[in-house]
């Protein structure tokens, strides 16, 4: 039987999250009192009923109760009682976003700000965060990017180091990704915009690819942000990082920018301890423009 504590920021995703792992056998139950859980999981372990995987919600609604937990984990411990815990999290940003599109109010904001609600928040469990053996960060996945990687974790049992990689193409002239750890300019190779027959394709087509990497200057490139992303890569997830967004620029962000950064996530891709997903964010910002 497998235990699962899902937790997490508020707005982060952990609704979602329990739905997607009820889909996938588990036996969810969400917000139960913090009072009641030790009993509850002790009742399931002894039943020798047709429950196999559980997973319990808990969350900042559970108030001054939460405090509580810690102790029932202590206890789960010394009892060798197995059990993982998953943490959902997002950007500041984000859950300040996603807030005001859905017009709701943050549990501890009251009358004050969204951010000073998630300040606070954030405090109160940071305990189970440096207790999780699985952290999610949601700030830039879909609802689909989110059920493979809970389906890697709890379905497929592949190995999970809690990093999620976005490799993102983009326009220099529409400004550098604000979320971006790694950014690279790419601005010097070959630039198909000034050949009249690919100006209007983009670097998801071969003809556009292969005239970005002649000469061979672009494969040299990418063989240097390989190993330098394969020594950055353990030194994140030892420190405990677990959202990397690497940037890739050109001037529009529809040829060179596009090309290297499909490159990069093939390789990363490889690497099936890690979450990876690709983003081409001005691919047809030119389109729109003519539009």
């Amino acid at each position: 039987m497998k235990l699962v504590i899902v937790t997490g920021m508020s707005g982060a995703g952990k609704t979602i999250a329990l739905k997607m792992l009820e889909d996938m056998g588990f036996y969810c139950v969400d917000n139960l009192p913090i009072s009641l859980i030790g009993r509850f999981t002790e009742l399931i372990l002894e039943s020798p009923g047709d429950i196999q995987n559980i997973a319990l919600g808990i969350d900042i609604r559970s108030g001054e109760e939460l405090s509580a937990l810690g102790s029932i984990l202590k206890k789960w411990r010394e009892n060798k009682t197995a059990f993982e815990i998953l943490f959902l999290d997002a950007g500041d940003k984000v859950l300040i976003k996603r807030y005001k599109e859905t017009r709701r109010k943050h549990p501890l904001a009251g009358a004050g700000r969204i951010d000073e609600g998630i300040a606070k928040e954030r405090e109160r469990l940071a305990f189970l965060k440096k207790a999780a053996d699985y952290i999610i960060d949601t700030s830039q996945l879909l609802t689909k990017e989110l059920r493979q990687e809970l389906e890697k974790i709890f379905t497929e049992n592949q190995g999970y180091q809690n990093l999620f990689v976005t490799v993102l193409s983009f326009g220099f002239k529409y400004g550098i990704p604000a979320d971006a750890d790694l950014v690279f300019d790419v601005r010097f190779l070959p630039n198909p915009y000034y050949v009249e027959e690919l100006r209007q394709h983009t670097g998801e087509e071969t003809p556009v690819q292969e005239y970005v990497k002649r000469g061979g200057t672009a494969e040299v490139f990418l063989t240097k942000i390989y190993d330098m992303l394969e020594f950055l890569i353990p030194n994140y997830v030892a420190e405990g990082k677990n959202q990397l967004v690497v940037a890739v620029g050109c001037t529009g962000g529809k040829h060179r920018s596009v090309t290297i950064a499909r490159e990069i996530y093939a390789r990363l891709v490889s690497h099936k301890e890690l979450g990876v997903k690709l983003d081409h964010r001005d691919i047809e910002q030119d389109s729109k423009r003519k539009g």
